[in-house]
């Protein structure tokens, strides 16, 4: 089967490029941006007809979408950049993938939820984001499920890796630089390697799953705030820089954020027979990998 990957050069699609081995299908990485010594394909998810052509010419079964516009705060002032990202860009591909009878895995986000019950989220809970990226998300959910294409949605939160900008490596830095910075507390989650989402998505494609269709909650086991989450990135790191909690309303943001995101991963483990792995113990192999990594010197 030949794979068409887009957002490859992001977090998600360099841990899928770094795994892709695992299974005998044929991968195309693109993107619209470059990274010099890696062999990315140029692709404009906007353009449909940039989509058809790729897609009809390298005979795409499966088209694997982890582009977005990501950047929470800044969507809330470019509305229309991250519409046509999140929401219009995944109708193009949605729409050529039933024109070639491919199938489609689709990246979304715990920002879909308001955030404001106590117990983990469950795929099938009323969605009602807080701000634009969120609202932008769901737009290109519903327009995945409206096109009649063959879907596993993937909701995921908290996404990190050795790769680009991320919580960890912001956090790794800070605390070596600063003598004491603040963290919310009062924002709950579940942070998720994107090296552990690939896995899922290898697994799915190496046996031969795609054909359950639906919506699917993955991140990484276990709860914890963004506090607990930078006191670990601290300690893991090696850094001694006093974290001090603050409440949400003490640092305030552009776009607001759902108080409690933890997503109930019930339905994927049952369905695709996964195991998944706490959030530290993660955490703690890829902050491993980044003292290894070529790019530990540019968190």
């Amino acid at each position: 089967m030949n794979i068409l990957v887009t957002g490859a050069n992001g977090q998600l699609g360099i841990s899928l490029r770094n795994a892709a081995d695992q299974v005998k299908d044929r991968f195309i990485f693109t993107d619209v941006t470059r990274i010099p010594g890696v062999d990315t394909v140029y692709l404009d998810i906007t353009d449909i007809d940039a989509v058809r052509l790729i897609c009809q010419s390298e005979k795409i079964g499966l088209i694997i979408n982890c582009a977005a516009y990501t950047n929470v705060d800044k969507a809330e002032d470019d509305v229309a950049m991250a519409d046509l990202l999140n929401h219009r860009a995944v109708g193009n591909l949605s729409a050529v993938a039933v024109e070639t009878g491919a199938e489609m895995i689709h990246i979304s986000t715990d920002y879909v939820f308001q955030g404001d019950r106590s117990t983990p989220c469950r795929e099938d809970w009323p969605v009602n984001p807080l701000g634009v990226y969120g609202a932008t998300k769901l737009k290109g959910e519903q327009a995945l499920m409206e096109s009649g294409c063959p879907y596993i949605l993937i909701r995921t939160a908290w996404l990190y890796s050795p790769y680009g900008k991320n919580f960890v490596k912001t956090m790794a830095r800070l605390t070596a630089e600063r003598p004491s910075l603040q963290v919310v507390f009062d924002q709950v989650g579940t942070p998720t390697c994107a090296a552990d989402l690939a896995g899922l998505i290898l697994h799915i494609i190496k046996t031969r799953q795609l054909g359950k269709t639906g919506v699917y909650h993955y991140s990484n086991e276990g709860v914890c705030s963004w506090y607990d989450f930078a006191c670990a990135i601290r300690d893991l790191a090696g850094n001694t820089c006093d974290i001090i909690p603050c409440h949400t309303d003490e640092y305030p943001t552009k776009a607001r954020r759902p108080a409690f995101s933890v997503l109930d991963k019930t339905r994927v483990k049952k369905t695709f027979g996964i195991t998944v792995p706490h959030w530290y113990e993660s955490l703690r192999r890829c902050m491993a990998e980044m003292d290894l990594h070529p790019e530990k010197h540019t968190l």
